[in-house]
């Protein structure tokens, strides 16, 4: 059992470390209006895209995409619920384990992007540059988690990286399930039936509607 999570951690760490050597920007000559990335997250109750920014958080964009074609995400489960403030995911499956993660990432919350209702940003812990496979939606405007004014740049915040371009619907609807179920976080803000991530598909075609990143 240690052998294949050990097996699968170094090829997880691989392909984040492959995917963040080709996130310093767009080369000189290449375009600024290429469409951006697209994710496909679909769960138990229903899809929802993600329209990726890699203009404006390059390394976070290219460590969600590594964990996804890696297939970290499917058969995860949607862990955290806060009503009016964020749901999150990453990592746990149903039965609680938790699976390996790759090295974490540099913060990039001095990017002019914020935490407003739909974007998408990565979790950490108390360390600026500790995340890994976890994020979260925005429920609502959430001003507490950009970055703080006056602070050095990337060192306070949580980094956003995209935004919900299809399915706000569907990420209000896993919002409003029931709660009081047992996880990494209290009940409180634990599902009682999980939610389950069945699958996240990274597509480079436009959405039929992107919207503006939130400044």
């Amino acid at each position: 059992m240690m052998q294949r999570f050990a097996i699968g951690l170094l090829a997880t760490s691989l392909l984040v470390a492959a995917a963040l050597g080709q996130a310093a920007g767009p080369r000189a000559g290449s375009s600024m209006m290429a469409p951006p990335p697209q994710a496909k997250i679909e769960t138990s109750l229903g899809s929802f895209t993600v329209s990726l920014d890699r203009i404006n958080a390059p390394k976070a964009v290219a460590n969600f995409i590594a964990y996804a074609r890696a297939h970290h995400y499917d058969g995860t489960i949607v862990y955290r619920i806060e009503p009016g403030f964020v749901i999150q995911m990453g990592s746990f499956e149903p039965g609680g384990a938790s699976r390996p993660v790759g090295a974490p990432i540099p913060l990039e919350t001095a990017n002019g992007l914020h935490n407003v209702r739909g974007t998408v940003a990565l979790a950490r812990q108390s360390d600026p540059s500790s995340a890994t496979a976890e994020f979260f939606v925005n429920l609502a405007d959430n001003p507490n988690l950009d970055a703080k004014a006056g602070a050095p740049p990337n060192t306070t915040g949580y980094t956003v990286f995209g935004r919900v371009s299809d399915g706000m619907d569907v990420v209000d609807k896993i919002a409003a399930v029931p709660l009081g179920g047992q996880g990494p976080f209290p009940p409180r803000a634990t599902p009682v039936m999980p939610v389950l991530i069945r699958k996240v598909t990274i597509t480079e075609q436009a959405s039929p509607n992107p919207p503006p990143f939130a400044r």
